[in-house]
């Protein structure tokens, strides 16, 4: 019940009637009037804008000059670089200067990023990176603490928070307070960097 099978040089197509085995574009010049030019290999050549479909999605701009999320934004990385920050420095027990300046950055660059070009953002950043890096070195002291009497870090930090802050002032020196301020100005440059 098969069928026949027809030799291989039959015409079984009504297009080998025409010049080049079936080809439409065979034989023809480019530019004549009423007749496709020659294939390019490019299947949108001569396409105007918007034809086909309008023009390509564009995605959406970011939103820029949203003090609101810009803040927020910098509230939230001041949090976690903070407590990286105490955990780095309670880890190798000592205080670690250009980590601050990095946690001042950072805290100016996302919000920076994150917020757009408000002339606030900058201020902002860096008053929180201030609290940061002073939060960080408490969580520091806090961890080398715990460590060396074999407390719970929750205990240290939270009941003798108090204890934990004079220790922090009384170890304080002209150091502590440069690479603080140095880190207030690493986040205020960090947010003008990212809003360019």
């Amino acid at each position: 019940m098969s069928q026949p099978v027809p030799p291989p040089n039959q015409s079984q197509q009504p297009y080998d009637a025409q010049p080049g085995g079936g080809n439409p574009f065979a034989g023809q010049q480019p530019g004549q009037p009423g007749q496709p030019g020659v294939p390019t290999g490019n299947p949108f050549a001569g396409q105007q804008p918007g034809q086909f479909g309008g023009a390509p999605f564009a995605p959406a701009a970011p939103a820029r000059d949203n003090i609101a999320l810009g803040a927020v934004t910098a509230v939230i990385t001041a949090i976690v670089a903070a407590i990286l920050y105490g955990v780095i420095a309670g880890a190798i027990e000592r205080e670690v200067g250009y980590i601050a300046i990095g946690v001042g950055f950072l805290v100016g660059f996302a919000a920076g990023k994150v917020g757009g070009s408000n002339p606030v953002l900058p201020i902002v950043s860096a008053v929180l990176s201030l609290g940061a890096v002073y939060l960080g070195q408490l969580i520091g002291m806090a961890v080398i603490v715990s460590d060396k009497f074999s407390v719970s870090f929750t205990d240290v930090f939270f009941d003798k928070f108090g204890a934990l802050t004079d220790a922090w002032s009384e170890a304080a020196d002209f150091k502590t307070y440069m690479f603080i301020a140095i880190a207030a100005f690493a986040a205020y440059g960090g947010a003008k960097k990212a809003s360019d």
